[in-house]
């Protein structure tokens, strides 16, 4: 009997912990925003495009699995959301575009980072660059 009761504790506390540990909808919009921002600034140099805003709807995540990168807990994160672009003169909307990104609890357990893979051979260790995830309260 009090093998059960432990058990069932045991059971408890590990649902708990983990669901508290897996990333939200409101993580993975920041960090698609972080993507975002990026991808803006490369085509700004590159293009000399104006953006004046953008605006992340509907995100919906449809895959989420859980690995270890670099000896911490992190999530492999899929699925689609809703992209409206503000420029000067227009505004671009686009439904269902896909995300897929990686993001790591840190050991603390407290904050989040995003974590970009950098394209290298297949012979080399995956490079990560990482960007802390601040979700206002």
């Amino acid at each position: 009997m009090v093998r059960l009761v432990l058990t069932g504790i045991l059971i408890f506390l590990t649902a708990c912990s983990s669901i508290a540990l897996q990333p939200t909808y409101e993580l993975v919009e920041k960090a698609i925003a972080i993507q975002i921002e990026q991808t803006q600034q490369q085509l700004k140099k590159k293009l000399d495009l104006d953006f004046q805003k953008f605006d992340i709807q509907r995100v919906a995540i449809t895959q989420q699995q859980p690995l270890t990168i670099e000896n911490l807990p992190a999530y492999h994160v899929q699925g689609t959301y809703d992209l409206t672009v503000k420029l000067p003169k227009k505004q671009i909307t686009q439904p269902q575009k896909p995300f897929d990104i990686y993001l790591q609890i840190q050991r603390e357990g407290k904050s989040w980072r995003l974590l970009l893979p950098e394209k290298t051979n297949n012979d080399k260790p995956s490079i990560w660059h990482s960007y802390q995830l601040i979700i206002d309260n």
